[in-house]
């Protein structure tokens, strides 16, 4: 049996996006709360009846999303651009060699924003 499960991580962290006209509001430094939900795909084991333990998934993830709480996301090595497209991205090159069956990454940067990654 497959199955896709998730699991919401947070983190607080500031940005701008300096490319912008300085009249954007994203343009002058500012914070969000944001939400990463990571997802896996695959099959069950018939022995544990998990896809994967909830805490082994926090236990490969966390010290990832560590990396990004109360950070300055243009100061993350490897970010070219703190957009969620690029986070969500950056995420997965971090978590992809040491989780192979993720299969997204969904980075909310508000309540009714979020972008979708799924490696490609």
């Amino acid at each position: 049996m497959k199955v896709r499960l998730s699991k919401d991580f947070h983190f607080e962290a500031s940005h701008r996006l300096d490319h912008l006209p300085k009249d954007h509001p994203c343009y002058q430094l500012h914070g969000h709360g944001y939400r990463v939900a990571v997802e896996v795909y695959g099959e069950v084991d018939p022995q544990t009846g998990f896809l994967i333990d909830y805490a082994e998934l926090k236990r490969i993830v966390g010290p990832i999303i560590a990396q990004l709480d109360h950070r300055h996301l243009n100061d993350v090595e490897g970010l070219p651009v703190s957009t969620a497209e690029h986070i969500a991205c950056w995420l997965w090159k971090q978590i992809k060699p040491h989780l192979p069956i993720l299969s997204r990454i969904t980075i909310y940067e508000t309540a009714t924003t979020r972008c979708e990654y799924t490696g490609e």
